[in-house]
């Protein structure tokens, strides 16, 4: 399961309606992709719809969906919104994580 905390939730809520999607009924769809700094990256995207093998979770009112395999990468994981003077973003708490780069982005296994 992803878990998405109160600041993610926010900020969810809001990016999503500004795209046009809604977040009662709207994905977040997470997903992990070779690359970064350290091997694997974080996708973070909204959709409207799941694939078939997704996994289905919700979590603080917050729809999420994430293919199979990269669901292996994020079982435990908390999504979560940074706003501080380092930058704002999407931050990602992975207990799987071995390794993450500086940015945050990254990590490996």
């Amino acid at each position: 399961m992803i878990k998405v905390s109160e600041t993610a939730k926010s900020k969810v809520i809001e990016l999503m309606a500004n795209d046009g999607f809604d977040a009662s009924k709207d994905f977040i769809r997470v997903g992990v992709k070779s690359g970064g700094c350290s091997g694997l990256s974080y996708d973070l995207k909204f959709d409207k719809s799941e694939i078939e093998g997704d996994k289905v979770f919700e979590d603080n009112g917050i729809k999420i969906i994430v293919d199979k395999k990269s669901f292996l990468y994020l079982i435990g994981t908390t999504l979560e919104y940074s706003g501080g003077l380092n930058g704002s973003g999407f931050v990602f708490n992975n207990p799987n994580a071995n390794r993450t780069c500086g940015c945050g982005e990254s990590f490996s296994l």
